[in-house]
């Protein structure tokens, strides 16, 4: 099977849609979350999505499956809140390790099936590392600016935690993403690092972060610019952005990126942007039209879609993307 590496020079590839999306679409209860093995667990469970890899995983595998049917190269893992930190909301600090694994093999099972069908298309499985729901950088109470809910120390040991049990699963690369804080990125990269050397081995890794606002910054403050400064240190298959703002919003953030890094850039943006009710309306040929002009301009590598984007979303992108030739860059060998 080729490298991704290779891949990437060769064309544009696709990186799944979102998963709470088309989980939503099962509208599964609080005892569906559960099943027979949490039946009894002393807290709600409904909302824990990555739990779902444990009770719910014929679903998992089927959402993979439609991505990939859609056109997606790579899908990632239902582990987008999968570190000790995110799950203490629901008292499963102790799962953690078995819900990265889990969802990685499942990702994996679908993949290589499809690989195997699909020789000339090979599939790739990237392990989901979300921001956790702390910040390192900044006070959650205004009245005592200097406080911190979360210190690097703990970041880095539940995204260690996190990274091992995802590449024990059998994930092909690492996406930390939705990057609202470069200080905790920074603590899952440090992780990552750790990891790599202490097994051997050489996992790429891509690193995707999110504009906020109009004010064109990430919440702890930095432009485009300044997070990849931040970051480069360490040598990306990918960086890019994701999440917060629709495909035309991104353009603006994609262009820094492009003009500034050698490495490949990344863009899954929302199904545009969400409306009274906190839904996404942008329908997929509208989305891809969008998409098209970061084609036109060269500007991307891989990409892929967030909130309110489905296999349709990523058909029409899949399709789109087969009449451009990829963005030149150097992805490390």
């Amino acid at each position: 099977m080729k490298r991704i590496e290779a891949l990437l020079e060769e064309r544009i590839l696709v990186l799944d849609g979102a998963m709470g999306t088309m989980l939503q679409r099962y509208q599964f209860t609080e005892a569906d979350f559960r099943g027979a093995r949490f039946k009894d667990w002393p807290h709600a469970l409904q909302g824990n999505n990555d739990l779902l890899s444990l009770t719910q995983p014929e679903a998992i595998a089927e959402i993979h499956q439609k991505y990939f049917n859609a056109g997606a190269d790579i899908v990632e893992t239902n582990t987008f809140s999968g570190t000790s930190i995110a799950m203490a909301d629901y008292h499963m600090e102790e799962l953690v390790y078995e819900l990265n694994f889990e969802s990685a093999r499942i990702a994996k099972e679908v993949a290589v099936k499809c690989t195997a069908r699909d020789p000339q298309k090979p599939r790739f499985v990237a392990g989901s590392i979300g921001p956790t729901n702390k910040t390192a950088s900044m006070s959650p109470d205004v009245n005592d600016p200097g406080f911190r809910a979360v210190s690097f120390e703990e970041l880095r040991l539940a995204y260690r935690e996190q990274v091992e049990a995802l590449l024990d699963g059998g994930v092909d690369l690492l996406l930390v993403e939705t990057v609202f804080d470069t200080l905790n990125a920074k603590a899952a990269l440090f992780a990552i690092e750790e990891v790599k050397e202490e097994r051997g081995i050489d996992v790429p890794i891509m690193i995707s972060g999110t504009i906020t606002d109009a004010s064109g910054r990430t919440l702890s403050g930095q432009t485009a610019e300044s997070f990849l400064i931040s970051v480069s240190h360490i040598p990306f298959l990918s960086v890019g952005f994701n999440c917060a703002l629709g495909a035309s919003q991104l353009v603006p953030h994609l262009e820094v990126l492009s003009a500034k890094t050698p490495f490949a850039v990344s863009a899954h943006p929302n199904a545009g942007l969400p409306n009274a009710f906190g839904e996404y309306d942008q329908r997929p040929e509208e989305m891809a039209s969008q998409i098209k002009e970061y084609l036109e301009k060269g500007l991307v590598n891989i990409v892929g879609g967030c909130c309110g984007t489905t296999p349709a979303h990523i058909e029409a992108i899949a399709k789109l993307v087969q009449e451009f030739e990829p963005r030149q860059c150097s992805v490390p060998a």
